[in-house]
């Protein structure tokens, strides 16, 4: 049996617990947490061993590996506590908010030989699994143009902060949502070359965006767009959305399904026709021992159990591939940063002139 602990129990780490709890390869040997009240009930009903503090957790419980799912500003130490033990980690998303960091615990796991896992769930999702086979397969040809979305309703109204809409605690809404688009665009497509006229705004938070749109450009001339809003109640929950736009047609995916347009000029792949077709989730996925939320999350545990057991150091969701997605957010960053050069008053007379001209040539002076 493989012994794990699983690091902060708010709503992510309760759904790990439960899930590893129920896994047949697994022993959930101990729990750690800053709240009593949660780990008091644990203690109570199910006999797990408790603790308030890592190190004494680390010191006191022989374990394989761990789960992490603390706020985002504690990942960084508490994967670099966990690798020093020589434990696996599975630590939530997104991975570190400083990527010199990430790159550090990177190099760490490898040269370890540890099995290193970030939570970004959707590549798990059998929709998007779909989806990325059929680009592979050449069902729409040449990939020409990707939009990665995600919106949803969680900050509405100005209001006191929580630890995810702060920059420095949970990274605001790039690093809480647009992470999960970014990081599927690197799953399909690897890293943008570039990014251009990125746009973080702010609608109700103080210390941070709520929402992200920006270009994203790639070395082989395909081009993104990202679009991404955190205040946007015309959704009951988190919608993460990808388009695909190929030479022989086009695919729309999200969490329940896959569409695909085949023009029909190319061999259409097996089970598809030419024209539109549609794939939903629950006919793609495979059956999981224990459902919480959706069988993504469990298939992500399920994965890291068994890279352990296998002895299997390249994980597909590793530390590395994510730190390609906290290096595009800090891309991000750092353009929508960038301060216009200031123009010269000869500029600015120059432009005025410009401007009566063209209303005098469309009739409005």
């Amino acid at each position: 049996m493989i012994k794990v602990a699983v690091v902060g129990l708010g709503k992510m780490g309760l759904s790990h617990q439960s899930i590893i709890n129920m896994h047949p390869d697994v022993e959930l040997t101990a729990v750690c947490d800053s709240s009593r009240f949660v780990l008091d009930m644990l203690e109570k009903y199910t006999g797990v061993s408790v603790y308030t503090n890592l190190t004494k957790m680390l010191e006191a419980e022989e374990l394989d590996a761990v789960i992490i799912a603390t706020p985002s500003k504690l990942h960084g130490p508490m994967v670099r506590e966990a690798l020093e033990s020589n434990l696996h980690v599975f630590c939530e998303k997104p991975f570190c908010l400083d990527t010199d960091e990430g790159i550090e615990l990177t190099k760490m796991a490898e040269q370890k030989g540890l099995v290193n896992q970030v939570g970004y769930h959707y590549r798990f999702v059998g929709a998007f699994q779909e989806a990325k086979r059929l680009i592979e397969a050449g069902a729409i040809g040449d990939v020409t143009h990707v939009k990665a979305e995600a919106y949803g309703p969680v900050v509405l109204k100005p209001s006191g902060s929580s630890w995810r809409n702060k920059r420095s605690e949970g990274g605001g809404c790039l690093y809480d949502y647009a992470a999960h688009p970014i990081n599927l665009v690197n799953w399909l497509f690897g890293m943008p070359d570039s990014v251009g006229g990125a746009v973080l705004n702010k609608i109700f938070s103080m210390d941070s965006e709520d929402e992200i749109y920006a270009t994203l450009r790639f070395a082989n001339g395909l081009s993104g767009q990202l679009s991404v809003n955190w205040s946007d109640e015309s959704y009951r929950r988190m919608t993460t959305i990808i388009t695909l736009s190929g030479t022989h047609g086009k695919i729309l995916v999200d969490r329940q399904e896959c569409k695909l347009f085949a023009r029909g000029e190319e061999k259409v792949p097996d089970g598809y026709e030419a024209g539109w077709n549609i794939r939903y989730t629950t006919e793609l996925s495979e059956p999981v021992w224990f459902y919480v939320r959706g069988e993504e999350y469990s298939g992500q545990l399920d994965y890291f159990v068994q890279c352990i057991k296998s002895k299997q150091e390249n994980n597909i969701n590793s530390f590395a591939s994510a730190l390609q997605t906290d290096h595009v957010m800090k891309m991000l960053i750092t353009d929508s940063e960038r301060v216009p050069q200031d123009f010269s008053s000869t500029d600015i007379q120059q432009h005025k002139a410009n401007e009566s001209w063209w209303q005098r040539l469309s009739g409005k002076s």
